[in-house]
């Protein structure tokens, strides 16, 4: 289930005091890496990851690996960090997003 705009604007207020979870370094996108973000996702649902890479087009380029590869949504960035979400109905208090 992808969100709708207005889930992604109210997606966006609950990340703002998350810290991130994730860290990735100079070694960029491993597959250790990926395992991490993917624990996390089922874990909390909505996630912070903060990527310094050297520049602003190889960040991009982490951001849509990270979504594609995870099969999550991209809800926010600013600068250096990312926020994503994907929802986990097995979880044990999954996120209840508002309706449209």
């Amino acid at each position: 289930m992808r969100p709708t705009e207005h889930q992604k604007r109210w997606l966006k207020k609950q990340v703002h005091h998350l810290k991130p979870v994730v860290s990735l370094g100079q070694a960029g996108l491993t597959e250790p890496v990926l395992a991490e973000i993917e624990l996390a996702l089922d874990h909390h649902e909505l996630i912070k990851v903060k990527i310094a890479a050297g520049d602003r087009d190889l960040r991009d380029e982490f951001i849509a690996a990270i979504a594609s590869r995870t099969q999550s949504d991209l809800i926010d960035r600013i600068g250096n960090v990312a926020a994503f979400f994907r929802a986990n109905p097995r979880g044990k208090a999954p996120m209840v997003l508002p309706r449209d």
